[in-house]
């Protein structure tokens, strides 16, 4: 089944964008609020589905008990495979959840100090990822918890 996100609406509940700089001032905080989101305390393995799994911290992965594979937060989400700092993640999120189609690739890469050619494929992977039923109730609980509000509806298709 498709949905297709019809209208969003984002209210800001702090001002500044330099906010997230402040919540989350370092990429363990920003991986410690997407393992909350996605896995609500309880790591699952992406290949077992495992719940045994370990921490391991050093390295900001988990090794499963199961079947003795290493994996990242990260798998199988918008944010796998990217050297960009969480933070400018979360920036790209809320500009473009707030403005859609009317920030450009350049613009987004001014506000976050990238490469247009970056700034390009996070819209890109950012618009794919909310397509995604699995993919936008992550994106959807990381904005929440950043303490803002998504109201929308959505339109089924078959």
């Amino acid at each position: 089944m498709l949905c297709r996100i019809k209208r969003v609406v984002i209210k800001w509940r702090f001002m500044d964008i330099s906010e997230i700089y402040r919540r989350f001032p370092t990429q363990k905080d920003c991986i410690k609020l997407i393992e909350k989101v996605r896995w609500e305390g309880r790591p699952v393995c992406p290949y077992c589905n495992s719940q045994r799994a370990t921490p391991m911290p050093s390295e900001q992965r988990h090794h499963c008990n199961l079947c003795k594979t290493t994996f990242s937060v990260t798998i199988n989400t918008v944010f796998h495979r990217s050297h960009l700092p969480m933070q400018k993640w979360f920036m790209a999120l809320l500009l473009l959840l707030d403005y859609g189609a009317k920030i450009s690739a350049r613009q987004l890469a001014t506000i976050l100090q990238v490469n247009k050619n970056t700034a390009c494929c996070l819209k890109m992977r950012i618009r794919r990822a909310i397509s995604d039923q699995e993919q936008r109730s992550l994106v959807r609980g990381i904005i929440e918890s950043a303490e803002l509000r998504i109201t929308g509806e959505f339109k089924n298709e078959n």
